[in-house]
């Protein structure tokens, strides 16, 4: 593959039918909508990035005499152009760039960006910090105990502790520093008078050095295995945030803010989903909680979203957007497992449509601090369990939703998270009221209002949540303050 200004090319072969085209060059375009094909006898540009000029091929006949033209592919391509191989020549960083949405490094600075993962933003002296206390306090350990006590050979613990923090280079200089202590303070006492002491020395001299480049071993096999673990992490989370991405704040006449927590360590995703679209029909709004939690119902979770954002733009009945979810989970989903979910549709005015499957109900809350749970008069059953029911469809309902109040969705790792000290359920609708009133404002307020429900939530768990946890904070300001 070759970059040629806004073009990618990659050496292509004939496959249908035979003859029509001989192995030559095809050009991707990246700045079209469609990829277009142009085979070049002239092979890839030159190294300076400029492409020679390139004269067309002749068609070659037909048997009828008429030149062959290759019919067009299904997708709008070049027909029956097929790619044989691509090889893997680095792209211009610009055109990497534009393709990607990011701007990515050649491989020997990655390796070195990646090793510097281990504690980069900390700076060497810092990181030394450490190993110079530890040589700082067995000088002043052993200058203490005077010339009768020889302390200074601890001074091996200098390497161990180095290893923890630093880079094999810094660790080799801060343990030569250590030595040249442990001479000075051999020097300054004059302990070396028998053969016996010269031996001691002798042997906790080499016991240093050999623990020494030990330890900048230890401390190179850790870089390494930081480096994977930020390689490896940074795809996770590029990964977990195109499964949830964060919304924005505004999405059509909506003010939303979030707060989100999974219970897997190191995760930003789990079992809780949400999404919210702008879409034809309104803005539609989907708060679910997967059957399990933690990474386990990641799966679960990526189908239903994947589901929701498509059908939330195809149907126009909120209530097909849930079967066409629960067809999809039926058909990607083992038996068995379920989604709880809740939907929301909102127009620039009026009522919020509603479509319950056994989730927890929304709460709304007046701008006097008012609260109302809005139960669903014909709950449905989670995604999932459709094929259980006898009869009968989900329905929605229409609840009045005025521009001075606050809609607040959640999961059940909210309102079921237990006290530490009582072993409770947070009582979020005696909570919620006073903390979340004044979150109509402005988005500061909201965002001001999702934090002290989640610090409160935090407050009576005692720090600690054995559940995912999802808080959608949701207003509609009137027209005029839009």
């Amino acid at each position: 593959m070759v970059a040629s200004g806004r073009s990618l090319l990659v050496p292509t072969t004939t496959a249908y039918p035979p003859g029509v085209f001989r192995p030559g060059w095809t050009t991707f375009s990246t700045g079209g909508a469609r990829p277009a094909f142009e085979p070049s006898p002239h092979g890839p540009p030159a190294r300076n990035g400029r492409r020679p000029a390139v004269r067309p091929a002749p068609r070659p006949a037909a048997p009828n005499g008429r030149a062959v033209r290759p019919s067009p592919a299904p997708w709008g391509g070049a027909g029956r152009t097929k790619v044989r191989y691509v090889r893997n020549v680095p792209i211009r960083r610009r055109d990497r760039a534009a393709a990607t949405g990011s701007d990515d490094v050649p491989s020997t600075r990655r390796r070195g960006a990646l090793l510097a993962a281990d504690l980069q933003d900390v700076s060497p002296l810092l990181r030394a910090a450490p190993a110079l206390v530890a040589i700082g306090l067995v000088a002043l350990a052993d200058l203490l105990a005077g010339s009768s006590t020889y302390l200074a050979p601890l001074m091996v613990v200098v390497p161990s502790v180095a290893a923890l923090t630093l880079r094999p280079r810094e660790l080799l200089m801060t343990c030569l520093l250590g030595l040249l202590v442990m001479f000075a303070l051999n020097r300054y006492y004059d302990r070396v008078t028998a053969p016996s002491d010269s031996r001691f020395l002798f042997g906790a001299t080499i016991s240093y050095i050999v623990l020494s480049a030990f330890s900048a071993f230890v401390a190179e096999v850790r870089m390494r295995r930081a480096a994977a673990f930020a390689a490896v992490s940074s795809v996770a989370e590029a990964a977990q945030r195109a499964l949830l991405s964060q919304p924005d704040p505004v999405v059509g006449p909506l003010r939303l803010s979030v707060r989100y927590v999974s219970a897997a360590d190191a995760a930003r995703i789990g079992g809780d989903l949400y999404s919210v679209l702008d879409t034809p029909h309104g803005t539609r709004v989907l708060v679910g909680d997967v059957r399990g939690k933690g990474l386990g119902a990641v799966r679960t979770a990526a189908v239903v979203l994947g589901a929701f954002r498509e059908a939330a733009y195809d149907e126009e009945r909120l209530p097909d957007v849930a079967a066409r979810i629960e067809a999809s989970m039926h058909r990607h989903v083992a038996d068995g497992e379920f989604t709880t979910a809740l939907f929301a549709e909102f127009h620039a005015s009026g009522p919020v449509d509603l479509v319950h499957l056994g989730h927890v109900p929304p709460i709304r809350v007046r701008a006097d601090g008012r609260v109302e749970e809005l139960e669903a008069a014909d709950p449905w059953l989670p995604l999932g369990l459709g094929d259980l029911a006898t009869d009968g469809a989900p329905r929605s309902t229409a609840v009045p939703f005025g521009p001075q109040e606050v809609l607040v969705l959640c999961t059940d790792g909210v309102v079921e998270a237990k006290g530490r000290r009582s072993g409770a359920f947070y009582p979020l609708a005696e909570r919620v009221g006073p903390l979340v009133k004044d979150g109509w404002r402005s988005l500061t307020d909201l965002d001001t209002a999702v934090a002290r429900l989640y610090a409160d939530l935090l407050a009576h768990t005692g720090g600690g949540l054995g559940d995912d946890a999802l808080l959608l904070l949701i207003t509609r300001p009137a027209p005029s303050a839009r």
